[in-house]
């Protein structure tokens, strides 16, 4: 009678009896609950098919449930799983990746749920609402500085273009004094005289001819 192998893993004990796996994607989330037939179900990706995803968790008494995606697909349903209370981690790809052979959408959550059950994932760090909300704003606040140094080079260009050479006499065109001048020709001004006025330090008429 020929012997059946069994892998390393498939000895190790259950951690987590009560454990799921979602393989997240854009369009529809593979959810696994047991490694049975009938264990693993396809939802949507819009909030009524997320709500009948922890609802059909909670009807298998499941208590934690790992996540695996790519960008940011997983948020909405990982929010929705911290309300019901079903403690969710997300977990990197490359702790999940599955062994050689085809690769589909099932075994995918089968594999992550068969991972987290003995307990060999590790949760990545989400941050609490007001981390996320701060480190929003800083990503974007280093956006726009980063952005900033282009926007300056149009601005030059522009002025350049309807010979407005600010950038002859001035060291910096959206200083105080550049942006005193600039405002006041786009408010009408049009005098080099009046227009100079706003520099600290004597400016050559015709270094402003509008």
């Amino acid at each position: 009678m020929r012997k059946i192998k069994v892998n390393d893993y498939e000895k190790m004990p259950i951690v987590n009896p009560m454990a799921a796996g979602i393989d997240v994607g854009s369009k529809s989330h593979f959810v696994c609950v047991n490694q049975n037939e009938d264990g693993v179900r396809e939802f949507g990706c819009y909030t009524k098919d997320l709500q009948e995803l922890c609802d059909w968790l909670k009807s298998n008494h499941i208590t934690t449930v790992a996540l695996e995606s790519t960008g940011s697909y997983f948020k909405p349903l990982f929010i929705l799983l911290q309300a019901n209370g079903l403690n969710p981690i997300l977990v990197n790809g490359k702790f999940t990746k599955n062994v050689k052979g085809k690769k589909t959408d099932v075994l995918d959550c089968q594999w992550i749920q068969k991972l987290h059950s003995m307990g060999m994932l590790e949760g990545s760090f989400i941050p609490d609402l007001y981390t996320e909300t701060l480190r929003q704003y800083c990503r974007h606040r280093s956006s726009l500085i980063l952005d900033s140094s282009g926007y300056i080079n149009k601005i030059q260009k522009s002025l350049r273009i309807t010979n407005v050479r600010l950038d002859s006499v001035l060291a910096d065109v959206v200083g105080l004094s550049g942006k005193a001048i600039i405002e006041a020709i786009l408010e009408g001004e049009r005098n080099p005289q009046k227009l100079a006025n706003y520099h600290t330090t004597p400016i050559l008429d015709n270094c402003i001819n509008v």
